[in-house]
């Protein structure tokens, strides 16, 4: 069921071909947004638009292979969107992955590679789609920019010391762009973000294959709640692409159009402190 009417809005996610912003795309279609999405595995992008223009063969959808470390690709990709489907209104900066390192054993390559992959994922498509945002802010009286952020940046964990200061200055970057864009004479757009703990991916399910004899006898529903126990998830299991999609689309959409500058928790409650 679709939380919000969107018809006759654009929406943009970022690495949406799988995950969490595949999830995002779908919920988004539901409601009745033309869609566009990008990411790097030009298989994988066909693929998952070939699945979504079989569920939804009257939507307006669009797809590209872009880097979002690239700035010329991504302004092509965004000139592409505005040319096909119009000008947008809701932006989901969704790529990068995580790095696992020590400060030991991070050289300054690594360093450089993680500040640089978190930062400019969001750099780059925020200043290309800026303009259409503020364009649709104008006529509509809500644009918004949505960032996919992980509990890292508040809870930084010392085997990813690199990925979770990183993780960190998007959060910090996040609230300095809603309040930049909240002011001047221009029209405003808010940006907010959500902050993801352990969500079910091809990554755990590699890791549950590969699990060790000892717990060959788990099922996967007992291997993740072990996980979820371990690491002091409340809820007691990983969270679900969709779960955080549903946060992603409340933050994109007007039925948060008096929230920008935040964070949305979409972690199970999972805490080192607790």
């Amino acid at each position: 069921m679709a939380m919000a009417s969107l018809q006759g809005k654009v929406a943009v996610v970022t690495g949406g071909s799988s995950g969490i912003g595949l999830a995002t795309v779908e919920l988004l279609l539901e409601a009745g947004a033309a869609v566009a999405f990008c990411g790097r595995d030009a298989a994988r992008l066909q693929q998952a638009h070939a699945a979504l223009r079989e569920r939804f063969p009257q939507a307006r959808l669009y797809t590209a292979t872009c880097d979002v470390l690239s700035q010329e690709q991504v302004q092509a990709f965004s000139a592409a969107v505005e040319r096909e489907l119009g000008a947008v209104s809701m932006l989901v900066n969704n790529a990068g992955q995580g790095r696992v390192s020590t400060f030991a054993d991070t050289a300054d390559e690594a360093w450089a590679e993680e500040l640089r992959l978190k930062f400019f994922s969001v750099i780059y498509p925020t200043r290309a789609f800026l303009p259409q945002l503020r364009k649709t802010g104008a006529e509509h009286g809500d644009a918004a920019i949505v960032c996919v952020n992980s509990l890292l940046a508040t809870q930084p964990e010392p085997h990813m010391v690199a990925t979770s200061a990183a993780r960190a200055g998007v959060h910090n970057l996040v609230r300095s762009l809603a309040t930049e864009f909240a002011g001047g004479d221009a029209p405003r757009v808010r940006v907010n973000g959500i902050l993801i703990g352990l969500v079910e991916s091809g990554q755990w399910r590699r890791r549950y294959e590969a699990r060790p004899p000892e717990q060959q006898d788990q099922s996967w529903r007992q291997w993740t709640a072990a996980l979820a126990q371990k690491k002091n998830i409340q809820l007691g299991r990983l969270g679900l692409p969709q779960e955080a999609a549903r946060a992603i689309m409340f933050l994109a959409t007007p039925l948060s159009s008096y929230t920008t500058g935040s964070h949305i928790d979409v972690s199970g409650g999972l805490s080192r402190h607790a």
